[in-house]
């Protein structure tokens, strides 16, 4: 599907996020020690750099046109995922890794599966 031109920048952070998440998620089955330690300070920067700009990007613009219940949905997914990111830096192992890149690739998927389609009948 084609994403309109005000929602294409979005959509390409989400690919970003879908490999950071499939990142995640391969740390975590590998059980390697290390390699679960980088990937989780790989997504404490992504975090701080791309994932949490993008939240209030869509929280400030996107979400006062969407309806509330996608709005709220939103809402509480990136509360979720934040809440996550906190936990991966109190305790990184495997089960907190996959975890957060499960979640994530849930919410990339409902936002452009449900939101951004129902965004773009608005923009």
């Amino acid at each position: 599907m084609k994403r309109s031109a005000a929602l294409q920048p979005l959509s390409r952070e989400h690919h970003a996020a879908l490999k950071l998440a499939k990142a995640c998620e391969r740390a975590a089955a590998s059980g390697d020690a290390t390699l679960i330690d980088d990937t989780c300070r790989r997504v404490s920067g992504a975090f701080a750099s791309e994932l949490e700009p993008h939240f209030q990007f869509e929280e400030r613009e996107l979400l006062p046109a969407a309806s509330a219940a996608l709005a709220e949905r939103t809402l509480a997914e990136h509360r979720r995922l934040r809440v996550l990111v906190g936990a991966l830096h109190q305790r990184c192992d495997a089960e907190s890794l996959h975890s957060f890149g499960d979640c994530l690739i849930s919410h990339v998927r409902f936002e452009e599966r449900e939101l951004f389609p129902m965004l773009e009948k608005s923009l």
